[in-house]
């Protein structure tokens, strides 16, 4: 199996498994390589309470002897080799294609050690007040320092598009920077939507000319994020606390786009530019009127949810690859975009999921003055919450335009034009047992939940 083979699409009845028998194996390997790594051990106290994080969700990959760990035996947990993968000489590199877990390297060495993603090396160095060598070109595909232990090694390391585990020693740090500019600095709002769309689509291809795929989508997402979190606070103050341990945004589970029904195909496209692939996609029933199409990007290991309001009749076709037609009464989606913008034009995301320790970031944000609303998904396997919504200014004509044609009620018009609406959230999660998945119940519900119509007759600070 190679990683685009379950990807391009997933069957339509296709659910991520639980992985209990690998996640197990993880956190023991995890366990013990902290027994033999002080330094290690100080850092995932001070992200757990400094951060409200979890060690275990920032690794990356582990590295395991080969006199304990045999081929034979992580293939029994479900682990398949990545023959695609750049590795040293007498290395092996297994995935688990069914779950969200780290990758195993097998290797020579005598100790277990333990790779942690961090989004830029030297500012983790600078946190922490070391001086480490680093391997690598300075914006290239993958970078690594090592922080030595009593056993074993702490590789922090830098990913920008690539599942090579060789640094990368070729200059891109021009093209790089110069692409990442240029999605930052891109032109949002347009005269209408089919040539923003078309313009965007462009630049995307621009990108992928001069960065490939896999670093094309990674430059677009780091973009995006810094878009989103210049206009959500509770990202804002969540960003602050990792950077003072000089992790970023490393820990990301996925990125959530909203498209009115007409944009939705040329949303698609431009992900697919990037080299997004079809994964699942969901439609939660006509009671809900919503539907998303998943994306993974294979290369990258970053996955978008797509969201869009969808009708009965829209199921039996592929939605995300058809001409949707404009609703008479738009739903949550339709609305929010009406609103505001679509999420790949003037709008951003409408919020990005990263993973937590669930209850201590409800509980650490809250000091700060960020409230979660309650819980969509809380089973054991999977945990999430959005933050309280940040309340954006419409602009009036976009409002007049939709009193005008029945799709705004009165009232909520006129709570919109005085308060504003409902615009991002940050998303906590907290997944277990290599859960890969969403709950599709949840999502449904909080859908319903975060109409905007609702949530301005409600009013700022009542929307959980």
């Amino acid at each position: 199996m190679k990683k685009s083979d379950f990807l391009d699409p997933a069957p339509p009845d296709f659910r991520w498994p639980q992985c209990p028998e690998a996640d197990e194996f993880i956190r023991e390997r995890l366990a013990e390589f902290l027994e033999g790594h002080s330094f290690a051990r100080r850092l995932a106290d001070r992200m757990r309470d400094e951060t409200s994080t979890e060690f275990e969700i920032w690794v990356d990959h582990l590295i395991l002897p080969k006199s304990r760990f045999s081929q034979e035996a992580v293939s029994k947990l479900g682990f398949i080799p990545d023959k695609d993968a750049a590795v040293s000489a007498k290395s092996m590199v297994f995935w688990h294609p069914l779950a969200d877990l780290p990758r195993l390297v097998l290797t020579g060495d005598s100790s277990l050690s333990c790779a942690l993603m961090v989004e830029n090396i030297s500012d983790f160095q600078l946190a922490h007040g070391l001086s480490l060598a680093i391997e690598g070109k300075p914006f290239s595909l993958y970078r690594e320092s090592r922080v030595d232990g009593e056993k074993g090694e702490l590789l922090i390391i830098e990913r920008r598009g690539s599942w090579t585990f060789v640094p990368d020693r070729k200059d891109r740090a021009a093209d790089y920077l110069t692409s990442l500019e240029a999605w930052l600095n891109r032109p949002r709002q347009f005269r209408n939507r089919e040539e923003g769309l078309k313009q965007t689509q462009a630049l995307a291809k621009t990108l992928v000319r001069t960065l490939g795929t896999g670093m094309a989508a990674w430059a677009f997402l780091e973009a995006e994020r810094s878009y989103w979190q210049s206009r959500n606070r509770a990202g804002q103050v969540q960003k602050a606390r990792q950077d003072r341990l000089g992790l970023g945004w490393a820990n990301h589970d996925h990125h959530t786009f909203r498209s009115s029904r007409p944009a939705f195909p040329a949303l698609i496209e431009i992900l697919k530019t990037f080299g997004f692939k079809k994964r699942e996609r969901y439609y939660a029933g006509a009671e809900a009127g919503w539907g998303a199409q998943i994306m993974e990007q294979p290369e990258a290991r970053l996955v978008i949810f797509a969201d869009v309001d969808l009708t009965l009749e829209d199921v039996s076709v592929d939605f995300s690859s058809v001409a949707l037609a404009e609703l008479a009464k738009p739903g949550t989606v339709g609305l929010w975009c009406a609103l505001h913008g679509e999420s790949i034009l003037e709008a951003g995301m409408h919020h990005l999921e990263a993973k937590f320790d669930f209850e201590r970031l409800r509980g650490s944000l809250k000091a700060s003055g960020v409230n979660f609303m309650n819980p969509f998904s809380n089973f054991p396997h999977l945990r999430q919450a959005f933050s309280e919504g940040e309340w954006w200014q419409v602009p009036t004509e976009r409002l007049e335009a939709l009193r005008s044609s029945n799709k705004l009620s009165e009232e909520a018009y006129q709570r919109i034009r005085e308060k504003g609406a409902v615009g991002s959230h940050l998303e906590n999660l907290q997944r277990r047992n290599g859960f890969k998945g969403f709950n599709q119940k949840g999502v449904s519900h909080i859908i319903l939940e975060v109409n905007p119509e609702a949530q301005a007759l409600k009013g700022p600070g009542r929307a959980s």
